[in-house]
């Protein structure tokens, strides 16, 4: 039975996330650049989202610790990192979500978030999902590119092993040859089956891992269509990379959304989601 998650003490007030809620939003830069940029995408989300009555969280990570080449930008690291984001929640007024990445991590990050994010590489890290547990945040998956949706439910399990049960899943893509991914859609009933609110993140999803080389690469143009399938499947909330000029990125530009796109988009994700109301939880 599907079980609503709730965020009870946000800046922004309290948020429910699932069946019957606002469409939920994870959306920010791939990592933490400079304050002011990271400032200037949670202002323009923050106010996009209340227009459009979209419950929205601020994405960044402190350190992306999974780069293709040893000399890519990896972000302020954890303790610069965390302080940012901390800063960021309460001067702007938004919750605020980054990947944890080792179990020490976890305590630390709770201090500042209202989410810990499982990177995908890791869902599988008993350890790390157990601390995050531990924290009484709430926990959201990424389902790795080398799992299968039914094998989620250990993930899930681990977490609620632990005591912790708020957890959100989410669908990346899968690992279809090489420097390629694909999204089965089935995937979003099936971890939608285990009781927890599921998010689709687009813009990871049209990643081509490793396909600039030494870098990773993406296919943008096809995220409105990607999350438009999503929506009509049956989707909880939305996760996406956004950045003010994405040619000019430091991390994941080829798959982030242009800032100035981002409202127009959501609108067309909401159509679709109005649509399919009634059908999918009925």
């Amino acid at each position: 039975m599907m079980q609503s998650v709730e965020l009870t003490t946000t800046p922004s007030g309290p948020i429910t996330i699932g069946p019957g809620a606002p469409l939920f939003l994870m959306a920010g830069p791939c990592v933490l650049e400079s304050g002011e940029m990271a400032w200037e995408i949670a202002r323009e989300m923050k106010a996009i989202t209340a227009r459009l009555g979209i419950s929205y969280v601020f994405k960044a990570s402190f350190d992306k610790a999974n780069r293709t080449s040893l000399s890519s930008f990896r972000g302020p690291g954890v303790e610069k990192g965390l302080r940012v984001l901390g800063r960021l929640r309460d001067e702007v007024g938004v919750p605020v979500v980054s990947d944890i990445h080792e179990p020490a991590h976890a305590v630390l990050a709770a201090n500042f978030l209202d989410i810990l994010q499982i990177p995908a590489f890791l869902c599988r890290q008993t350890d790390l999902l157990v601390a995050a547990a531990k924290t009484g945040k709430v926990v959201n998956i990424k389902k790795g590119q080398f799992v299968s949706p039914w094998d989620m439910e250990h993930a899930v399990a681990k977490v609620r092993g632990a005591g912790g049960e708020r957890i959100l899943l989410t669908e990346r893509g899968a690992c279809f040859g090489y420097n390629n991914l694909v999204v089965d859609m089935r995937s979003l009933p099936v971890m939608r089956s285990f009781g927890c609110p599921v998010i689709f993140d687009a813009t990871h999803s049209v990643q081509l891992p490793g396909g600039a080389g030494g870098s990773s690469s993406g296919q943008r143009e096809f995220i409105p269509a990607l999350a438009r399938a999503a929506m009509a499947v049956g989707i909880d909330g939305l996760f996406i990379e956004v950045h003010p000029d994405p040619a000019k990125a430091l991390c994941d530009g080829p798959n982030s959304l242009p800032l100035d796109d981002v409202e127009a988009f959501l609108k067309q994700l909401l159509a679709v989601r109005q649509a399919v109301a009634g059908v999918i939880d009925a």
